[in-house]
């Protein structure tokens, strides 16, 4: 997963610029051939083997502007360092940051963000934010094990969730090499997520 942080940080910084759904669909097309490059580059790719070789592209969701959305952010007033059990077995150390709350067809979520302690110890991802998701897509169109998403601290009580950049954890697609957080059952939302991208055969084409 860190091997994507900086690619998702950078594409981060778009959201906040204003544009008409043809600007916003230059810029998540510009996210899908980042991440597809991602994964067709042998320095940076989860994938090993014959995987790698057959790999062409990713599937992705129709582009959704309703699965952007503005949340309100209510930081943690005293927040707790905890392991988050991952993968492999392990556990990593995060920190909740605070709650996300927000709106998709007219229906309320909320989301925790939280902070990673190793990133935290590096000044360029000091003001990184971890969201990592399930929904009821997965297992049917994405991967069982839920979608992770990169964000920024923002500077006033509001962050833009944009679901249409939401990513698989290479343990999707190497479960041996990789140690991958599992999502907290605090996160789990009862809507289908349909953005970002989807989990098939359709990415070895």
């Amino acid at each position: 997963m860190k091997l994507l942080v900086s690619t998702f940080l950078f594409c981060m910084l778009w959201s906040c610029a204003p544009f008409g759904l043809g600007g916003y669909q230059a810029e998540i097309s510009k996210f899908q051939t980042q991440l597809n490059k991602e994964y067709l580059d042998t320095a940076t790719t989860p994938l090993r083997g014959e995987n790698l070789k057959k790999f062409r592209r990713h599937p992705f969701f129709a582009v959704d502007k309703k699965f952007r959305v503005t949340a309100k952010l209510e930081r943690a007033a005293d927040p707790v360092i905890f392991d988050l059990p991952t993968s492999s077995g392990k556990s990593k150390q995060y920190k909740e940051y605070g709650t996300a709350s927000f709106q998709i067809d007219g229906k309320n979520y909320q989301l925790k963000l939280y902070q990673s302690l190793d990133l935290m110890m590096r000044p360029e991802y000091q003001d990184y934010l971890f969201l990592p998701f399930r929904d009821e897509t997965n297992g049917k169109t994405t991967y069982g094990g839920g979608k992770y998403l990169d964000l920024r601290i923002p500077s006033s009580d509001k962050i833009i969730i944009d679901f249409n950049k939401s990513y698989h954890p290479f343990c999707a697609y190497n479960a041996y090499d990789y140690n991958c957080p599992i999502v907290p059952e605090e996160n789990i939302l009862p809507v289908a997520i349909e953005a970002g991208v989807m989990y098939d055969d359709v990415y070895y084409d």
